[in-house]
């Protein structure tokens, strides 16, 4: 490319004018690194500069691409466009190999893909059935009239069926009659059994091209299905209502930018940003709707849920840090709304009701323990009529070392989560707990049951577990190197059954070898040691992955697809940085606001670790970022260029002080609490500190990139992604950065929807960029 291209003066200056044009590739000549892959023979497109100055707190800089943030200028679709043209270029060379790896993760997919089938019930349905006794009394028939109690259980489930690519809604009964009656009532049961298809993704996906489905209801007593369905990627949900006994969707009951849903009855209760409202669906066609609840501070969102006994709703309005709870009592309908607790900085809470109780989980003690307050959660608990006092009684305050961190209720039992000394734990308890008693216990004094897990690093997320009358708890565990499994735990007679286990079919030799077959006895599943991958694994090449925001845990379940770097000597490894979840809430605190830059600190931490100890060779280490996560990687190389050779950033928050300084962006005003509010100097001064696109290195040599966005995406600006690429290609190393491209989906959101080939097909991409710019495309063909 040569310089007029770079820049358009009215006129050339003299020192300029005699000068050859002079094309890139000379720059590379200054360059250290030499790259191990070839460049397109096409340049990379550079963009438009307009002048605009931002000043802050007295100081002030250029941002000659501030004008991306108009997504709807025809240059930066333009731009968008020519990007995308150049990754194509760039890949051109990794077709094969792309092909090789997404049909090696596709044979490793079950061509039908289901999840056990849930209970949920019971109902009740009284039949009246008349039967003929043909015996004559007094010249007179005598006839019979039975009534038949029939207890309903539904049996929800979900399947992906051959060849498709996204999961399809099911539901078929399961039903007792408490009459005896046997065989007269065979043929109903059987009629009762079939299989309802209540909703096709499959069939979203092909109406609108995209599908990312929010909430997914269905109504007590099984007749309606409530979801909201967002179809470009801008996560404005639509509500969509569907009426399950006659399977046609009701016309009148919609509504747009709903947050969530619940059911109360035949009420169905939605939140948008800032109001909660209600529609009464006991008539089709009826649109009739109240606003029962509304939020005026900007910071705070409003969801809405029930009790798990379906006897009160909560509106819940919270921000990154605090909460409030208002409930209704069920029986009352709307006409109550009380507010449990005046909202407090710092303070959160969250609760569930059992028989005539509160049960609330919060992070702020009573009064009379305030001194030992941790910032961990705790469990109180409060009479109905009292929730409004000041202070709730404590039932459990965790002793150290241990840090409540959610919990579930049904009639009998309490589920709890938890973590114990950096072990994550799930135990129950039986219900009611003895509240007369004034003092305060730990887990181990309510007699506990600690669920059995697997001895191997893995995490635990509850299912869905609708049915508040259940003895049992489903729980999906999964690891690295753990494929997804389905534990039942029954609560009352203390004992768990596997009731499902991902299959990985055609999985690679070494995969094989390397693992046996998982128990939940806490038999390991791989017998190789720590030493022996260190000397086998010295020259490897590596990923590093980290999240580190908003206190949510690194997702590290099981992937099938990374088999194909696993079998190729890849070393996988994930950071659990501050600001992330931890054992306890101080993990996520130390990490977060003005001390954001720890967690930074700690990704280049990790990233020397893997290179220092042997897992992985200098200079064939890569990083990964998503959304968040992405300011950690970003910042990462501008404080050490050469720790990661290759990075991947996708949908990246890498613009930060910007973007916190727009309080018109729709989250901006919620991540004050996340990474601080630069209007305020000392924070302002705080995130300039590792804000990415403000601390690029000039002239130095960064890694390879591969920068993905989303064009419709409302939670991370695409312009965010694209500010920062041309930025890094004009002060960066010129030649470096010609393996940084962007790829852009034009018609999607901050969520990847695509289905299980469609995420298979993006894996196959991202994996074979790094192949490539580590020079290691040949070696990967087999």
């Amino acid at each position: 490319m040569s310089l007029s291209l770079l820049f358009k003066p009215k006129f050339i200056p003299i020192s300029l004018r005699f000068l050859p044009a002079i094309s890139i590739t000379f720059f590379s000549t200054l360059c250290p690194r030499k790259p191990h892959f070839s460049y397109p023979s096409i340049d990379p497109p550079f963009p438009k500069k307009l002048p605009f100055k931002v000043t802050v707190h007295g100081r002030s800089w250029d941002d000659p691409y501030h004008w991306m943030s108009n997504i709807n200028d025809p240059d930066f679709v333009n731009f968008l466009s020519q990007e995308n043209s150049y990754a194509e270029a760039f890949m051109a060379d990794t077709r094969v190999l792309q092909r090789k790896l997404f049909s090696e993760m596709g044979s490793r997919i079950p061509a039908k893909i289901s999840t056990p089938p849930e209970r949920w019930g019971p109902l009740f349905v009284v039949f009246s059935i008349t039967l003929f006794d043909f015996l004559v009394f007094e010249d007179a028939l005598l006839v019979n009239l039975y009534l038949v109690i029939v207890l309903i259980i539904w049996l929800y489930y979900q399947h992906i069926p051959e060849g498709k690519e996204y999961p399809i809604l099911c539901r078929r009964l399961d039903t007792e009659e408490s009459t005896g009656l046997g065989s007269l009532f065979s043929s109903i049961k059987r009629g009762f059994k079939r299989e309802e298809i209540l909703l096709d993704w499959n069939e979203i996906a092909e109406k609108y091209g995209y599908v990312h489905m929010g909430a997914c209801r269905v109504s007590p007593d099984h007749n309606f299905l409530a979801y909201t369905l967002d179809k470009n990627g801008s996560e404005q949900f639509a509500l969509q209502v569907k009426d399950l006994r006659y399977g046609h969707i009701i016309s009148s009951a919609k509504a747009d930018a709903v947050v969530s849903l619940a059911w109360l009855k035949t009420d169905l209760l939605c939140s948008i940003p800032s109001l909660m409202i209600t529609r009464d669906h006991t008539e089709l066609g009826s649109n009739e709707e109240k606003i029962v609840f509304t939020e005026r501070d900007s910071r705070f969102c409003v969801d809405v849920t029930c009790t798990k006994d379906g006897k009160f709703v909560t509106i819940n309005s919270n921000s990154r840090s605090s909460s409030e709870v208002y409930v209704i009592d069920a029986a009352n309908s709307f006409d109550s709304l009380h507010r449990v607790h005046k909202r407090v900085h710092g303070v959160q809470y969250f609760l569930e009701h059992h028989r005539g109780f509160f049960y609330v989980l919060t992070n702020h003690p009573s009064a009379e323990f305030e001194k030992l307050h941790c910032g961990n959660f705790y469990l109180g608990i409060c009479r109905v009529e009292d929730i409004n006092s000041a202070d709730w009684q404590n039932i459990i305050l965790p002793k150290k070392g241990t840090s409540l961190q959610d919990l579930d209720v049904f009639d009998e039992n309490l589920v709890l989560y938890y973590d114990k000394e950096g072990s994550s734990m799930i135990c129950s308890v039986n219900l009611p707990i003895d509240v007369n008693s004034k003092r305060i216990v730990e887990i181990e004094d309510l007699n506990p049951w600690t669920f059995p897990v697997p001895s191997e690093l893995c995490t635990m997320a509850p299912g869905s577990n609708h049915d508040y009358m259940a003895s049992v708890y489903r729980v999906l565990l999964s690891s690295p190197v753990m494929p997804d499994f389905v534990v039942e735990y029954d609560l009352c007679r203390r004992s768990f059954n596997v009731v499902h286990q991902e299959e990985v079919s055609c999985a690679t030799e070494s995969a094989q070898a390397n693992s046996s077959k998982f128990g939940i006895d806490g038999e390991p599943l791989s017998n190789i040691r720590i030493d022996k991958c260190k000397r086998q694994e010295g020259q490897s090449p590596g990923i590093l992955e980290a999240y580190g925001a908003y206190g949510e845990v690194l997702d590290k379940s099981w992937s099938s697809d990374r088999l194909s770097l696993l079998d190729r000597g890849w070393v996988v490894a994930f950071a659990d940085v501050r600001g992330g979840g931890g054992p306890d809430p101080s993990w996520h605190q130390y990490g977060s606001g003005v001390n954001k830059i720890n967690s930074i600190y700690d990704l280049v931490s990790c990233g020397k670790y893997l290179v220092n100890e042997g897992y992985a060779t200098k200079g064939r280490l890569a990083a990964i970022g998503t959304s968040a996560g992405s300011l950690l990687v970003g910042a990462a190389i501008n404080f050490h260029p050469d720790l990661f050779c290759a990075v991947i950033l996708k949908v990246p928050f890498l613009d930060v002080c910007n973007t916190l300084m727009d309080d018109s962006l729709p989250l901006t005003i919620l991540d004050y609490d996340e990474f601080g509010n630069p209007k305020i100097e000392s924070q302002f001064e705080r995130i300039m500190e590792y804000s990415p696109y403000d601390n690029i290195n000039k002239g130095l040599c960064y890694p390879s990139m591969l920068v993905t966005a989303a064009f419709n995406d409302s939670r991370v600006g695409v312009w965010e992604a694209a500010k920062w690429v041309a930025k890094v290609r004009e002060e960066t190393c010129t030649s470096c950065s010609r393996a940084v491209i962007l790829k852009t989906e034009m018609y999607g959101g901050h969520f990847s929807e695509g289905g299980r080939f469609g995420q298979s097909e993006e894996k196959a991409y991202e994996y074979v960029f790094l192949m490539k710019v580590m020079g290691l495309l040949d070696s990967s063909k087999h």
